[in-house]
């Protein structure tokens, strides 16, 4: 079920029942420091979405996996910078940033992301669609666009995964 809402001739569309959210223009408080952005937002377009839900990580959460996760996060990955050393979204570069980086210990946002969509988000970036929906500032790591292999992309996103729970 779908509702459009009016207001002052400007129209914003949003689902009542899906999670999948599209803006019309930048939610309030875009462009200032202060908070992590709507979780439920989709960073994957709606033609790849469907792809990017399927795709699996090649790894089980192992210790070792993990381990290698956090040694590519904290390092080469460049993760620390926007993501802090705990993956909070503190990191140092994150007050330059129009949208807080991702709180990867937030329990709710492994909810609405699969691994997948957070792998096509390391391979393309999350700096908006068309508009529709604001960027995040978040650039691709994964190659051939970014500079760290899938396979090192699986592992953070494996360790990214793990933050936040209960040892």
């Amino acid at each position: 079920m779908k509702t459009v809402l009016l207001l002052f001739g400007l129209c914003v569309t949003t689902s009542l029942i899906s999670t999948d959210l599209v803006l019309a223009v930048n939610p309030t408080g875009y462009g200032q420091a202060g908070g992590e952005f709507d979780i439920r937002v989709k960073r994957v377009p709606k033609p790849e979405l469907a792809a990017a839900k399927k795709m699996k990580s090649p790894f089980e959460a192992t210790q070792e996996i993990l381990d290698e996760g956090k040694q590519i996060f904290l390092g080469r990955g460049g993760c620390i910078s926007c993501h802090g050393a705990e993956g909070k979204g503190d990191g140092g570069a994150a007050n330059n940033l129009p949208i807080q980086p991702r709180n990867f210990t937030n329990p709710k946002f492994k909810k609405y992301r699969t691994v997948g969509e957070l792998m096509w988000v390391l391979k393309n970036g999350s700096m908006g669609q068309s508009g529709k929906v604001p960027g995040t500032g978040m650039l691709p790591v994964v190659q051939p666009k970014g500079f760290i292999s899938e396979t090192d992309g699986w592992k953070v996103l494996l360790y990214e995964r793990s933050l936040g729970e209960k040892k």
